[in-house]
């Protein structure tokens, strides 16, 4: 098996922020976000680099396990 706790806890990182991300951009084409555009910008901003780099974490460590 190739998913160690590790690799799991980084996808999961990575769906979160992910999901994050995609909601962001939703609030605001909106029109309106619920926390302010500054709140959610700042969100938006974070969970972009958040999700390429758990994922490519995740990915590091399921290779690793293989050898």
């Amino acid at each position: 098996m190739f998913l160690t706790p590790k690799s799991g806890l980084l996808l999961l990182i990575s769906c979160v922020a992910a999901i994050a991300a995609v909601g962001s951009v939703f609030e605001l084409s909106y029109g309106d976000p619920r926390y302010g555009v500054m709140v959610t910008s700042a969100i938006l901003s974070a969970s972009i680099p958040l999700t390429g780099l758990a994922l490519w974490l995740a990915i590091q460590d399921a290779r690793a396990n293989l050898k």
